[in-house]
């Protein structure tokens, strides 16, 4: 006969398991199933940006909740529409005559789920919800290719001035010089970094009010730029071109980062 296991779990921690188990007894499953079918009936009827979907909700807390303040999100939908009207602002004028574009502004550019997921962070509500990270991955590659050409565009340094007759030959057997490559040297890594920082994305956000809007849950509520709230806001503006270029074309997202966050960075 094998020798019986001793169990993991202290008395009390077995005691606290056992009053939070279901009962087992044919009563219990036939209230338990009743009240489930009851309380998801309404809850289809709403979006999932909305609510919780009841199938991902646990029946019990495991973790003992935070002691700090109860973070709150916006859930109206008026500052989100004005959030979107300041952050298109002019650029939506590339989707006049898109199927279904009854106006130019931005919050009649996207339909309301794709506004809500836009600006919703992976932290918010454990990612239930849906979130932004695949509309961010696509946006920020808009942005990158806009920045690229900008800098491209931008003045470089003045050419050096050779005086030697030595200098001029050397300058003379360079193949590679040429007026259409002068910008490539603008184009670093060092100089992308600088143009889109986070903190100068997460001013830019702020000026149009994301940070009134976003959903997120931050670590300490007392301390959201420790949490990374800087970079929340640069991935939530990353997320609205990745939406617009989704939604109304790579033409209105490009226009959008071209006058909406190159240009008020310095880049034209």
């Amino acid at each position: 006969m094998p020798p019986a296991r001793t169990s993991s779990l202290c008395a009390s921690c077995a005691t606290a398991l056992h009053s939070q188990a279901p009962s087992t007894s044919h009563a219990g499953l036939r209230t338990f199933t009743t009240t489930a079918a009851h309380q998801s009936a309404p809850a289809q009827d709403q979006p999932r940006w909305k609510q919780t979907p009841p199938a991902m909700k646990m029946a019990f807390r495991l973790r003992p909740r935070p002691n700090q303040p109860e973070w709150k999100v916006n859930d109206q939908q008026a500052p989100l529409d004005e959030m979107y009207d300041s952050f298109v602002g002019h650029a939506g004028e590339a989707a006049k005559g898109q199927t279904g574009v009854e106006s130019i502004k931005g919050r009649d550019l996207l339909p309301e789920e794709v506004k809500w997921l836009a600006i919703t962070h992976k932290s918010f509500d454990h990612g239930r919800r849906g979130f932004n990270d695949r509309l961010a991955f696509l946006g920020k590659r808009i942005v990158y290719l806009q920045t690229s050409l900008a800098l491209l565009r931008s003045p470089t340094a003045a050419p050096q001035v050779f005086t030697t007759k030595k200098e001029r030959k050397n300058e003379n057997m360079n193949i590679f010089h040429h007026p259409a490559l002068a910008g490539t040297e603008n184009l670093t890594a060092f100089s992308k970094a600088q143009v889109l920082s986070p903190s100068r994305l997460a001013r830019l956000a702020q000026s149009y009010g994301v940070d009134r809007v976003v959903r997120w849950k931050p670590k300490k509520a007392e301390n959201l730029k420790g949490s990374g709230v800087e970079t929340v806001l640069a991935h939530t503006v990353y997320s609205i071109i990745g939406a617009l270029a989704m939604q109304r074309g790579g033409e209105v997202a490009a226009r959008t980062a071209r006058e909406r966050i190159l240009q008020p960075l310095g880049l034209r």
